[in-house]
């Protein structure tokens, strides 16, 4: 399951300038899963016994959705493309289901079955190579999100070209956030900072009665390194960027998010979105999304969906900002500027 979204907040940022509430010291745990770093802080309520119930759960969706792993459901999914369904577990036909809507949404900007060109270009992983514009070609007719056929009363899922590949690297994330909630809510848990890997949940109410505090990371510089600070309540904050993963070849970056049109890095004048919403996996889903789109067509889809909102920062340190983002959001570092 690939790293998206870098970004959005310095760990410590999160955890200590987000009040404390209660009398003791918050209870965190921390594991490598989905391909990543993922913190838990239970900043009011909570045990043990819940950070257990927490990452078993991350663990499993893990198993369930990685496309770079043996023995999961997707990977059956892929391996089965052009000859039978494969039947799934609820929650990857519901994380399936919500990439398609995405991808419905976006015209196929974002697009869950764009795996064959991530494998060909395996940013981030061992082998990664600038692909021949031959091998592009030839993957390229595989990635249709159309295609895809699901049957919910069954519980399958079918790609129906040999070759064909999902990847729900770009959206699997923002569902383990919201998971994890659903999971602190069972347990009663009253307030929590939930970071997997960028992709920052907060939860709860803080006892003191103000804001959560998430800061946006600065995407030119290293991780924890932020350019402003996002002000607001229960919710989700994810960042896609250029920066997160990426190799450089003969003078040039290439990063990790890929054009469904030309099978290569979007190449634009935006370095990275973040999104603020009450849903990660909308969030996440949202934030490469909306990096596909580009500045003018992702801030007017952004426009339509209510309780969300977006932060484009370009090449040139500019931002543009949805008009519910301008509320929220506060520079703090004066070497960036808002757009006219």
């Amino acid at each position: 399951m690939r790293r998206i979204v870098p970004a959005l907040l310095c760990l410590s940022l999160s955890l200590s300038a987000c009040a404390r509430t209660g009398t003791r010291e918050p209870l965190r745990g921390s594991e490598y899963v989905l391909g990543t770093i993922c913190t838990v802080s239970l900043q009011d309520g909570g045990s043990e016994a819940v950070l257990q119930a927490v990452f078993a759960r991350l663990r499993e969706i893990e198993a369930r959705m990685s496309a770079n792993r043996e023995g999961t459901e997707i990977a059956a999914v892929n391996e089965a493309a052009g000859r039978s369904p494969v039947r799934v577990s609820p929650d990857t036909l519901f994380v399936v289901k919500k990439a398609l809507e995405y991808a419905r949404l976006s015209n196929g900007a974002f697009d869950p079955t764009i795996g064959p060109v991530v494998k060909l270009w395996n940013i981030g992983l061992d082998g990664q190579r600038v692909p021949s514009d031959r091998e592009i070609r030839e993957a390229l007719p595989l990635v249709s999100w159309k295609s895809v056929v699901l049957d919910e009363r069954a519980s399958t899922v079918f790609l129906p070209r040999s070759g064909m590949r999902l990847d729900l690297g770009a959206i699997a994330k923002g569902y383990a956030a919201d998971e994890t909630a659903r999971i602190l809510g069972e347990r009663r848990v009253r307030a929590a900072v939930v970071d997997l890997g960028g992709n920052v949940l907060v939860y709860g109410k803080k006892a003191d009665g103000s804001l959560w505090r998430v800061g946006v990371q600065n995407p030119f510089n290293d991780r924890g390194s932020y350019l402003g600070i996002v002000s607001m309540g229960a919710g989700t904050v994810v960042t896609s960027g250029v920066y997160e993963r990426f190799f450089e070849q003969d003078g040039k970056r290439y990063h990790h998010i890929l054009d469904t049109r030309t099978g290569s890095p979007v190449e634009s004048e935006i370095v990275s979105v973040t999104v603020i919403a009450p849903s990660s996996i909308d969030a996440d889903g949202l934030s490469t999304t909306l990096f596909a789109l580009g500045r003018e067509r992702g801030l007017a889809l952004v426009r339509t969906l209510p309780g969300v909102e977006a932060i484009y920062v370009d090449d040139q340190r500019r931002l543009y900002l949805s008009p519910g983002a301008s509320k929220a959001f506060n520079l703090t570092d004066k070497t960036f500027t808002f757009a006219e």
